[in-house]
């Protein structure tokens, strides 16, 4: 019959010297891509829920600031609080943070500053029209409440 024989002398190995480099480069991906929570928040957050919702477009334009009872009451009392940036700070206050936040935004970016409040719904109206106050003269204009979306169930529908 035929006198060819089939050459049977491929290697089965599948090559790893790449491998390393694979993944390291995961890693890298990973590690630059992940974001970290960026406050611990100290105040108590019962967020009132809405119907209507809008999202926001340029989350790195939004800047945040908490309002509630402390968590640790017997260290920082009963009072309604403001915590920005892991630190409380006064209602007088507010116009040098909002000074500060606008510092860390490119120049153009600075008139588009939101200021987002995790206001808690047991919180006084008192702090919250003191920190409103403030933002005006402050000139940081856009204010957007968070709250949570109200299900039709719990709306009674």
């Amino acid at each position: 019959m035929s006198k060819f024989k089939k050459k049977t002398s491929a290697s089965q190995d599948i090559p790893t010297a790449a491998l390393p480099d694979i993944i390291f480069m995961l890693l890298f991906f990973f590690m630059v891509t992940t974001v970290l929570r960026e406050t611990d928040i100290l105040v108590e957050q019962n967020i009132p829920k809405a119907e209507q919702l809008r999202k926001i477009e340029r989350k790195s334009l939004v800047s945040y600031l908490y309002i509630g009872k402390p968590k640790k009451a017997e260290v920082y009392g009963e009072e309604a609080k403001i915590q920005a940036n892991d630190v409380f700070i006064e209602p007088k206050d507010v116009l040098l943070w909002v000074a500060n936040e606008k510092d860390k935004l490119a120049e153009q970016e600075r008139d588009k500053i939101t200021i987002a409040l995790k206001v808690d719904s047991e919180a006084k109206m008192g702090v919250i029209s003191d920190v409103q106050q403030q933002l005006r003269e402050a000139n940081a204009r856009k204010l957007m409440y968070n709250t949570r979306v109200l299900t039709e169930q719990q709306a009674g529908l």
